[in-house]
């Protein structure tokens, strides 16, 4: 490790070097702040600074190792926030650059408090489009973030401000949510590793419905640079909580000793499609060639053709109905409350949010019938591929990174892929249908196009077999250590 570029290394490496007094607590902070100011104005992925707060809690940390106090995993290490949920008590949040909506937070987040607990800093937020609802990154008041790979492409969403952070090295790790692919998504456009736990693993406490954000089901989690980062995440973030109605007490694992589990002998099914995704053929060979390396490490990887009976688009279509539930009745809340977005600031926010969220307004039991019959199609089906595998991987998009619109607010998905037309907010995505299911989930990264973009490879378990996820995506991070093969191109300042 090169401890004068502190931005190549990973989380824990750098809590390492600080815990080992290599390095100071206030020197990283300086480093990273020198890095943010010089690097992300061009890729847009910080939107709030919180500089001299961390320098503060780094002369606090200073004092505290002198004494031989026992910092935590993440022992000075500068973390980002995500602009959009509240993530920490008494900052801002703009709920993903709505101008109208800017808040200050009432609560922790799960990741900043599990950050805290490990000794991270906490040092700002990075973008997010308005309320999470869009696979790319981009809104009214930021604009778009770009992939650090080429800044005319979209870093992907919705927490893709933190996924180009740690790609670019302004941070070494990044808070994530995820209620379709927002934490594995801009993962894949950018080249880190993103982590969806099972449901219930990470509790989510909200009120006053305890039971919301459970259709689909959202999470609460980290962009890292290495599955070693995540696992130790996680190894803070998992727990019991009463309070989150799908919490569940489960004995205590130690996930970065469960990652260096073997695969041999663990059966993998690749599908490149799910048999309903049109795929970019170079994005499906890429992530065909990743797969087969997992053979290397001894597992049995076949394909797989899933019996889904229902079209992307369909699909694509109540999960934008679906989670746009919560925000509707959010909306009416704030309405009722003086504050009308979907009146006097509609121009704030995305067509398709208002529409969807209109739509939401409308349903009745009908409605949410259907959803809940559509979503048990869906449990079936995946269901029936874990009776015969252990693991299903498929791309993370079906696309590489699209390229940033000049309006602020108007970068999308593609309208259509090998012919056929997208919904083009999340049907680009290999990923809400496990936001519908539950399983654990994560994107590595798969490799680069013949463009050098990024392209991601999404790893797949059973309900509760977190550490599954974990330990697939350990060998094939051996197998193919993307810190060294996907390199960030030299000369962006």
């Amino acid at each position: 490790m090169d401890l004068n570029r502190p931005e190549e290394m990973s989380a824990l490496e750098l809590a390492e070097s600080i815990k080992n007094r290599h390095i100071s607590p206030e020197e990283v902070i300086d480093h990273f702040a020198d890095r943010i100011a010089r690097r992300s104005p061009s890729i847009n992925a910080f939107v709030y600074e919180k500089i001299e707060y961390a320098r503060k809690e780094a002369s606090k940390l200073s004092e505290r190792l002198s004494r031989g106090f026992d910092a935590g995993d993440f022992a000075g290490v500068p973390f980002a926030l995500k602009d959009f949920l509240p993530s920490k008590k008494g900052w801002q949040s703009s709920h993903g650059g709505v101008p109208s909506y800017v808040r200050t937070d009432d609560e922790d987040s799960e990741f900043c408090a599990a950050m805290e607990r490990a000794g991270g800093i906490a040092i700002g937020k990075t973008n997010a489009p308005a309320f999470g609802f869009s696979g790319t990154c981009d809104n009214v008041l930021y604009g778009p973030t770009s992939t650090p790979f080429n800044i005319e492409y979209n870093s992907g969403g919705s927490s893709g401000g933190s996924a180009a952070a740690v790609a670019d090295g302004l941070v070494p790790i990044a808070e994530g949510s995820d209620g379709g692919g927002s934490l594995r998504i801009p993962a894949a456009w950018c080249s880190c590793y993103g982590f969806k736990p099972s449901v219930g693993t990470v509790p989510q406490i909200i009120r006053p419905d305890g039971w919301s954000a459970s259709h689909p089901y959202c999470f609460n989690g980290g962009i890292t640079k290495t599955v070693e980062d995540a696992a130790a995440l996680l190894n803070y973030m998992a727990r019991y909580d009463s309070r989150d109605p799908r919490s569940y007490p489960r004995a205590k694992k130690n996930y970065r000793k469960l990652m260096e589990v073997p695969i041999e002998g663990m059966k993998i099914g690749f599908t490149p499609d799910f048999g309903i995704f049109p795929v970019e053929a170079e994005i499906a060979s890429v992530t065909e060639n990743a797969v087969l390396a997992l053979a290397e490490a001894g597992a049995k990887v076949s394909y797989i053709k899933p019996e889904i009976p229902y079209t992307v688009n369909e699909l694509a279509d109540l999960w934008c109905l679906s989670i746009s539930i919560d925000t509707a009745i959010e909306l009416a809340r704030l309405k009722e409350n003086g504050s009308d977005l979907l009146g006097a600031h509609k121009d704030e926010l995305p067509e398709a949010f208002v529409y969807w969220n209109e739509a939401a307004a409308k349903t009745g039991i009908f409605d949410y019938c259907r959803f809940n019959e559509i979503r048990t199609a869906l449990l079936d089906a995946q269901g029936a591929l874990f009776d015969d595998f252990d693991i299903i991987i498929s791309p993370t998009t079906v696309c590489a990174p699209v390229r940033n619109e000049k309006i602020k607010g108007a970068t999308q998905g593609p309208e259509s892929v090998n012919g056929v037309k997208l919904e083009r907010r999340i049907g680009y995505c290999e990923t809400f249908i496990e936001n519908f299911t539950g399983n654990p989930a994560a994107s590595v990264p798969a490799g680069l196009t013949k463009q050098g973009l990024p392209v991601g490879m999404q790893i797949i378990a059973k309900k509760f077999r977190d550490e599954d996820v974990l330990s697939v995506s350990r060998a094939f991070e051996k197998l193919r250590p993307w810190r060294e093969y996907y390199k960030i191109p030299l000369g962006r300042m």
